[in-house]
């Protein structure tokens, strides 16, 4: 059961803010534009503070290839990363060239939590099932807000409930100059779900930090 303490450690770990890819890509929810998802966050009961797992990556496009290249960046452990170590040098003793092609590489801020997935227009096949949430800092303004910030009075805890006390997430998402943009999503009322076994529910979820594919300094450099 989910409990007053490990909602406190999920929030003491929000405070604070390897090892390999492998098929949990596959579990991350594919949002599109113009359409509304909604989901149930799911704490980590076993591990409460491992509820998010927040990390950054840098991506681009090659130059050479046009191959989409996505890199996880050290600095989520906080430890060097050559890629930005590189970007920093090219930025201030690069060509103008260099500096152009430079800001191709873009440095991502994301996060990742397991949900329950109660609708999903893009594929229907998830609902009724544990799927990973990734977003970045739109979507996590609204949920710390609401687990922490100006609406935690409302949800708090309700966020995480499984029961009809909680409260599910709906993602809307819109066209903002060819963007996705969620600052339409919310928080909804307390309301029943189609789960009857909760105990399933939490055996399903994600390693979220298996997820990258965490590679050496020599290896990124």
């Amino acid at each position: 059961m989910f409990t007053n303490t490990m909602f406190e450690s999920i929030k003491d770990a929000l405070q604070n803010d390897k090892q390999s890819s492998n098929e949990a890509w596959r579990e991350i929810m594919k949002t599109e534009k113009g359409k509304m998802y909604t989901v149930r966050l799911l704490p980590n009961i076993e591990n409460p503070k491992n509820t998010f797992f927040h990390y950054y990556s840098h991506a681009w496009e090659s130059f050479q290839t046009g191959q989409f290249i996505n890199a996880f960046s050290p600095t989520t452990y906080q430890e060097r990363d050559p890629i930005a170590e590189y970007r920093f040098k090219m930025m201030r003793q690069g060509t103008s060239d260099e500096k152009s092609k430079i800001e191709a590489i873009k440095r991502r801020e994301q996060w990742m939590i397991n949900a329950y997935v109660i609708e999903d227009p893009t594929n229907p096949d998830n609902e009724g099932k544990v799927k990973i949430l990734r977003y970045g800092r739109q979507l996590n303004k609204i949920i710390m807000d609401a687990i922490e910030g100006d609406d935690a009075d409302q949800f708090g805890m309700r966020v995480f409930d499984l029961s009809e006390n909680g409260c599910s997430l709906r993602i809307k998402v819109e066209d903002q100059g060819g963007y996705p943009t969620y600052v339409a999503s919310k928080f909804l009322m307390p309301s029943a779900t189609d789960i009857t076994d909760t105990d399933e529910v939490y055996k399903s979820l994600h390693d979220l930090e298996a997820v990258n594919s965490v590679k050496s300094y020599d290896e990124l450099q």
